[in-house]
């Protein structure tokens, strides 16, 4: 009885309206990585122009604060990418993230964070 009652009248259909749900939670996943990816460029490319123009003496202090900061970031990235490499990444990578905001360090990249996070510091 209980295998009745989960069989559906229209079981095609409903695989198919699955699909294209997990398929389109695939695909806006994908636009917020470009996103945030590209973000993350072109913060990185300021931040060598700063420190370009840093060592000419032309960088206020504001703008060294902005690169530093940047060069934080790119530096998280690249420990996250050491994980990345790892087997298990996907099971890794969650629970380092989880463990890391438990004790107060912030793991990933600022342009990966969530607006409102960002807005908050």
């Amino acid at each position: 009885m209980n295998l009745l009652s989960r069989l559906h009248k229209a079981p095609i259909r409903v695989l198919r309206l699955q699909r294209r749900k997990s398929m389109s939670r695939i695909r806006f996943s994908m636009i917020r990585l470009r996103i945030a990816l590209s973000q993350e460029t072109d913060e990185t490319k300021r931040m060598l122009m700063i420190y370009q123009r840093s060592l000419q003496g032309k960088a206020t202090q504001a703008e060294l604060r902005f690169a530093n900061h940047q060069l934080v970031d790119v530096l998280r990235a690249t420990g996250l990418g050491i994980f990345a490499v790892l087997p298990f990444a996907p099971v890794t990578i969650p629970i380092l993230i989880k463990l890391g905001r438990k004790l107060g360090i912030e793991v990933l990249p600022s342009s990966f964070q969530p607006k409102t996070e960002r807005l908050k510091k």
